[in-house]
């Protein structure tokens, strides 16, 4: 019988055109620089230094040229630790407490940085012509070199902020981290396996109407999209209650919740898009002339151009800028039953942050294609909204299980979040 499925290969698909002196550049002239990020440990942060971590974020990306991209995706990879007892030097307790947590499971967080400069018209891509649906990518040079020798100038800018900040480290990455070697595995190819071993292999991928698979793994997402799904207030940290006494007070970060509280396997994705400001204010100033002229029609017209004028007060008074944002989580199993859990467990962790979530069975595809390490300038526009750079980077603010989240230490800490034994 004729196999009539429509399949294609990877390659005809792939949006990255090459790395070259450690800068990805995708087949439509983005241009991309990538971090391995160092976050600081869990339960060693402040309040106050929350602040001090999200106001870090502020000013760097107050540097970045106009259509820019900042997209921070922490992975977190459910694995079983493997103890360190064959060296020689080991005594009879360290032994031991390695035996202990043989076999436990643990969440191993890998955080990354991506800073991406695109154009006006691909910033308006909607999810319709993402390079996943187009049915061929043409190739073009980048003509204007001079804005990207301005842009990797700006970075470098933007990563001494965050390295000076004494929170978070910012370590770029080579091109053999981002492309791999024989015996590595790239940043690329374990986004693709939905691993971060250095042993990772391809699997195939089926992009259906319903569904998304990688290899065995089922995929589900849940996204913050639409500035109706945040809370009134966004704050960078909040009180963990159940370390938290009268006396003491626990802080970790808003978006704990869809971090190391989020016990399966997942990806935490933080897009900030950095338009022009100026356009986007001339833009509301139109709109909010339009609803008054409008207003004596519909009362909800006069309502809109309220909030529209309450936004510019605030932009122009505070100086802050506008700019677009999305956050969304991907998360994975390898059955029906357990993805029902999962995305249960999903989405029970966005209300604990006072958001609404929202279960994406349409875009599953283009938003997991545009999460690809320098393919930032393919995301869909209509699932970002606009907002200020303060609200926009709390999310922002995470922690890290530890120096080595694949340590005892580690493991412990996680047990004490997700409730389990030792």
């Amino acid at each position: 019988m004729r196999n009539t499925l429509k399949a294609t290969t990877l390659e005809s698909k792939f949006p990255l055109l090459s790395v070259e002196n450690d800068v990805i550049v995708s087949k439509d002239a983005d241009v991309t620089v990538a971090f391995r990020v160092e976050l600081p440990e869990l339960y060693t942060v402040t309040s106050t230094e929350y602040e001090a971590i999200h106001s870090a974020w502020v000013k760097a990306m107050k540097v970045l040229p106009d259509y820019s991209i900042v997209h921070k995706q922490d992975i977190f990879i459910r694995e079983s630790y493997k103890p360190d007892t064959d060296r020689e030097d080991i005594s009879f307790l360290s032994r031991s407490f390695e035996r202990h947590f043989n076999e436990r499971p643990f969440l191993n967080h890998t955080c990354y940085l991506f800073l991406t400069k695109t154009t006006k018209e691909r910033s308006r891509t909607q999810s319709n012509f993402n390079s996943l649906c187009r049915g061929f990518i043409v190739p073009k040079e980048i003509k204007d070199r001079e804005a990207v020798v301005k842009f990797i100038e700006a970075v470098g800018q933007f990563a001494s902020i965050m390295n000076e900040s004494g929170f978070v480290k910012l370590h770029r990455l080579t091109t053999d981290e981002i492309v791999g070697t024989v015996g590595q595995a790239g940043i690329v190819e374990k986004y693709f396996s939905l691993s971060q071993t250095d042993t990772t292999m391809l699997k195939d991928m089926s992009l259906g109407a319903d569904e998304m698979r990688i290899g065995d793994n089922i995929l589900c997402l849940h996204t913050l999209s639409d500035v109706e799904d945040l809370p009134g207030n966004v704050m960078t940290d909040i009180r963990y209650e159940k370390l938290s006494t009268d006396r003491s007070d626990c802080r970790l970060s808003f978006a704990s919740p869809v971090g190391l509280l989020l016990g399966c396997s997942h990806i935490l994705n933080q897009y900030v898009f950095l338009d022009d400001n100026e356009e986007i204010l001339r833009t509301l100033e139109r709109t909010s002339r339009n609803m008054n002229s409008l207003s004596r029609y519909s009362r909800s017209n006069a309502v809109n151009r309220e909030w529209i004028e309450e936004y510019l007060n605030e932009a122009h008074a505070n100086g802050w800028r506008s700019v677009r944002c999305h956050v969304n989580v991907v998360a994975w199993a390898e059955s029906d039953a357990e993805l029902k859990r999962v995305r249960n467990e999903v989405g029970a962790q966005i209300a604990l942050m006072g958001c609404t979530p929202h279960h994406n069975t349409v875009d599953v595809p283009v938003l997991f294609w545009a999460g690809i390490p320098g393919n930032e300038g393919d995301f869909p526009a209509e699932e970002s909204f606009t907002t200020f750079l303060e609200p926009a980077v709390c999310f922002f603010a995470l922690e890290t299980c530890g120096r080595d989240s694949a340590s005892p230490f580690g493991i412990r800490l996680v047990d004490r979040l997700t409730g389990g034994s030792g």
